[in-house]
């Protein structure tokens, strides 16, 4: 199914010109300038500082000051929210129902997430869970809300790629490989801001319809 849904929105992105390939073979990473309006993105962020919290992690026991952002699932049922999530349908092509619930994240001075990866681990304790509520997660996208004074890039690790935050900007990537198993290169960090606040909004779909 990763395979598939691999090949069926890599085709997609390819026909689209307002699309662009970061120039890495390793990891299928786009980028998509002005995927939101500054007054769209103003409207997420006002929702991100309504119920923003301090972020978690599923294995949070074993991986303590991992994470220090702050962040929170925002409201489905928002005219802004749902735009967004019918875009990410039209550019993708993946249903909906795949997507999780959109997360607003909030970097503030100082704050960061350390290297991870997004898709999951079938070996750990937690599969069995994820596993019945939508499977493997297969694409993330990424939105930035704001442009940062200093710091807060999205960096791709094991491939030397870094994307600054930009006021709009869409970051897509597949977690997977072309034959549909993890991809090690797509681990990534939200480096350390330095100066001013990144806001960000995040969609990750699974293989399935998400529960």
């Amino acid at each position: 199914m990763l395979a598939r849904i691999g090949a069926a929105v890599r085709e997609r992105l390819a026909d689209n010109p307002a699309v662009q390939r970061f120039p890495e073979d390793r990891a299928e990473v786009y980028a998509v300038d002005g995927f939101l309006g500054a007054e769209e993105c103003a409207r997420l962020v006002g929702q991100i500082d309504a119920v923003a919290c301090p972020s978690g992690l599923i294995d949070e026991e074993h991986w303590p000051d991992y994470r220090t952002s702050y962040s929170g699932d925002i409201d489905v049922h928002d005219t802004t929210v749902r735009t967004l999530e019918d875009r990410l349908a039209a550019l993708t092509g993946i249903p909906p129902a795949c997507g999780e619930s959109a997360q607003g994240q909030r970097y503030r001075c100082g704050q960061y997430f350390r290297e991870h990866c997004d898709w999951f681990d079938t070996n750990a304790g937690y599969w069995q869970h994820e596993r019945r509520c939508g499977g493997q997660r297969s694409w993330t996208a990424m939105i930035y809300l704001n442009c940062v004074d200093e710091g807060g890039a999205t960096e791709f690790t094991r491939v030397h790629l870094s994307v600054p935050p930009l006021t709009g900007c869409l970051l897509l990537w597949n977690n997977a490989l072309p034959d549909g198993t993890p991809n090690p290169w797509t681990m990534h960090a939200a480096r350390p801001v330095v100066r001013g606040v990144k806001y960000v909004v995040t969609k990750w779909y699974r293989v399935r319809s998400w529960q």
